[in-house]
C-alpha cells in the first residue's frame, strides 16, 4: 500500500506542475476559440466539416500522454487505479478547456465494452476498446454518448425514435434525429435505436431500445452517413463541440441484446457520474485555492481583504463543504475500484449504487453554490471575461443538469431502494453507523459533538423511512428530492468524521467536521414536520405556482 501511495502521489506531484506550466494556458485557448460548423464547401458540396482549435487537439494528445482515460483500465495498482485516476481527473478537469467531458463519455464507452461479452468475440469493439485506452496520440479515439432525442434527455425508453433497420450483412443503418450530442468530434459513439421488424414496426417503451455501435467517419474520411444540423448555443462549456445530428442511414453495429439498451447505460452511467462529481469537486476547489490566493494581494479598507474576519468566514464555510466533496468523491472512487476489478463484496456493489446519483446530484448543487461565491470574492473582477473566471460558473451549471437532474436523480435513489427490496437502504445505514460508532469513541469534543449530531439524525432519518411506509408512491416521490439531500448530508457527515480521526488528521479536520455538521442534517425530516408532503402542502405549492398564469392556458 505505501509503494502505491508514493507512486501516485509521485505521479499526482508531477503531471499539478504540468497543469499549472502548461495545460492550464491550453485550455484557456479553447475558451476562446470554440469549435465552428460549416456545413458546405466553397462550391456548394455539403461537408460538414466540424472545425476545432489546435488547442483542443493538443488537449487530446495530452490526455492519451497521461492515461487519463486508461489508467484504471491498466490496473497497475488493482482497485486503487481508480483512485488514481479520479485523483488524477480533478487536478486536470478544471484546466482542460471541457476536454475532460469526451474523456468521461470514453471512460464509460470503455466500462460498457469491458463489461460486454461481445467485445472478445467482434473484431469490431475489441479493435475500438484498444484505440480508447492507448496512450499513443496518434491511436487515442474518444467516444461519444448520443442517447437524447427531441422528445426528452432522462425519458430514453419513451423519448428514443432513431430506427434501425437490419441490412443482409447482419449491421444496421440507423435513421433518427440526435438531439443533444456532445463530443461532436469523437471518433467513435454509442447510441439508442428501435430495431424496425419485418413487418415495419417496433417494440414501443424501453423494451424496444438497443444499444449501437458507431464510427463517425468512413475509411475515406466522410462522415458516415450523419449531417450535422447545428451546433448548439450553449450557456457554457462552450469549448465543447454539441449538436444536433441527422442520421441517414448511418452504418451501425448491436452492441446490446435486442431490447436491452437501457439497462446497458447503467455501467457507462455510473462513471460518467462519477465525472460529474469529481468536475464539481475540482471546481470548488480551483475557485476556492484562486479567492484565497487574490485576498492575500487584495487591499480593501486599510489592509489585505485576509485580514477581514468576514471574508475569510466566508471562504471558510466554502473550504467545509469542497472538503466534503472531495471526500466523498474519493470514496466513490475507492468503490468503483473495487467494484471493477471484482474485489467489491455485495455490500461495497450495493453501497455504490446508492451513493452514486447522491454523489452526483449533491455535489453538483455543492459546485454551482461555491462557484459563485468564489466570483464574488474577487467583486467586480469575478464579472470580467477577461480573468477567465465567468466561464467556470457557466461550465458548472451543466454539472446539475447532464445526465440526469437532481429530481431525475432523487428518484433513481427510489428506484434503486424499491429494485433491491431496500437492501441498498440497509447497506447505507450500515456504512455510516459504523463510521459513527468508530469516531463516537474519540475524545476530541468537536468529534465527539459531529458524531452525536449525525448520530441523532441518523435516527431520525431512519424513523422517517419506517412511518413513510404506510404512505402511498406519491408521498415517496414528493419527498425524494429532501431524503436524498438528508441521506448526502449523513454521509458526508459520516467521512468528515472518519476522516478526523485518521492518525495523520490535524485539528482542522475535526472543525471541519462539526461545523459540517451544525447544518440541518435531515431536511426531509424537518420538512415532513412544516406538511410539506401532505396533501395541503401539495395543494400549496400548486397553488402558489399558479397564481397569476391563466387559467384557460393551464
Amino acid at each position: 500500500m505505501l509503494q502505491v501511495f508514493r507512486e501516485v502521489s509521485s505521479d499526482l506531484n508531477r503531471f499539478g506542475a504540468r497543469v499549472s506550466s502548461e495545460i492550464h494556458d491550453i485550455g484557456l485557448e479553447c475558451e476562446d476559440n470554440p469549435p465552428k460548423h460549416e456545413p458546405f464547401d466553397a462550391w456548394g458540396n455539403r461537408v460538414d466539416l466540424l472545425v476545432t482549435s489546435e488547442a483542443w487537439k493538443r488537449q487530446k494528445a495530452i490526455a492519451a500522454e497521461e492515461g487519463m482515460v486508461s489508467i484504471p483500465y491498466e490496473n497497475k495498482h488493482g482497485p486503487w487505479s481508480r483512485v488514481h485516476h479520479v485523483a488524477k481527473s480533478m487536478l486536470y478537469n478544471p484546466s482542460s478547456g471541457l476536454y475532460s467531458c469526451p474523456l468521461a463519455m470514453t471512460d464509460g464507452a470503455l466500462q460498457f465494452f469491458r463489461r460486454s461479452p461481445m467485445t472478445s468475440t467482434n473484431p469490431a469493439f475489441s479493435k475500438t476498446f484498444s484505440h480508447l485506452m492507448s496512450r499513443d496520440p496518434t491511436q487515442f479515439w474518444t467516444s461519444g454518448q448520443w442517447m437524447t432525442e427531441r422528445r426528452g434527455g432522462s425519458d430514453v425508453a419513451d423519448g428514443t425514435e432513431t430506427v434501425a433497420v437490419p441490412q443482409p450483412d447482419g449491421t444496421f443503418k440507423l435513421y433518427g434525429y440526435k438531439w443533444f450530442s456532445s463530443a461532436t468530434d469523437s471518433d467513435m459513439t454509442l447510441g439508442l435505436a428501435r430495431i424496425i421488424d419485418a413487418d415495419g414496426g417496433s417494440v414501443a417503451g424501453s423494451k424496444g431500445v438497443s444499444m449501437f455501435y458507431l464510427e463517425v467517419k468512413k475509411p475515406d474520411g466522410s462522415l458516415n452517413g450523419i449531417e450535422i444540423q447545428k451546433l448548439k448555443n450553449k450557456l457554457g462549456t462552450r469549448q465543447l463541440p454539441t449538436a444536433e445530428l441527422l442520421l441517414d442511414g448511418t452504418d451501425a453495429i448491436l452492441a446490446s441484446d435486442p431490447g436491452r439498451g437501457v439497462p446497458a447505460i447503467t455501467p457507462m452511467l455510473t462513471i460518467t457520474r462519477l465525472h460529474n462529481a469529481l468536475a464539481s469537486a475540482a471546481m470548488m476547489r480551483k475557485i476556492l485555492l484562486q479567492a484565497r490566493d487574490y485576498a492575500t494581494k487584495r487591499h480593501a479598507f486599510g489592509k489585505n481583504i485576509i485580514d477581514h474576519p468576514l471574508h475569510v468566514q466566508t471562504l471558510s464555510r466554502m473550504e467545509v463543504d469542497t472538503r466534503a466533496a472531495q471526500l466523498f468523491v474519493l470514496d466513490a472512487a475507492r468503490l468503483l475500484g473495487l467494484d471493477e476489478t471484482g474485489e467489491a463484496t455485495e455490500e461495497e456493489s450495493l453501497l455504490l449504487r446508492i451513493l452514486t446519483p447522491l454523489l452526483k446530484l449533491y455535489t453538483a448543487k455543492m459546485s454551482i453554490s461555491t462557484v459563485s461565491e468564489g466570483l464574488e470574492a474577487f467583486g467586480g473582477q469575478g464579472y470580467i471575461e477577461d480573468t477567465g473566471l465567468p466561464g467556470m460558473l457557466r461550465d458548472a451549471q451543466v454539472l446539475c443538469i447532464w445526465e440526469g437532474t437532481t429530481n431525475i436523480l432523487s428518484l433513481d435513489v427510489l428506484r434503486s431502494v424499491l429494485k433491491s427490496s431496500g437492501e441498498t437502504l440497509q447497506v447505507f445505514f450500515r456504512a455510516t453507523d459504523t463510521r459513527l460508532e468508530e469516531a463516537a469513541k474519540s475524545n476530541v469534543p468537536a468529534i465527539k459533538d459531529a458524531c452525536g449530531r449525525l448520530q441523532h439524525s441518523g435516527r431520525e432519518l431512519k424513523g422517517f423511512l419506517d412511518r413513510s411506509t404506510i404512505e402511498g408512491p406519491a408521498f415517496m416521490e414528493l419527498a425524494s428530492r429532501d431524503l436524498a439531500y438528508s441521506m448526502s448530508r449523513l454521509y458526508m457527515g459520516s467521512l468528515l468524521v472518519e476522516h478526523a480521526i485518521w492518525a495523520e488528521a490535524t485539528p482542522e479536520d475535526a472543525v471541519v467536521a462539526k461545523r459540517w455538521c451544525e447544518q440541518d442534517l435531515c431536511p426531509v425530516v424537518t420538512n415532513h414536520g412544516h406538511g410539506h408532503y401532505s396533501p395541503d402542502g401539495q395543494a400549496a405549492d400548486r397553488t402558489l405556482v399558479m397564481d397569476g398564469y391563466p387559467e384557460k392556458l393551464a
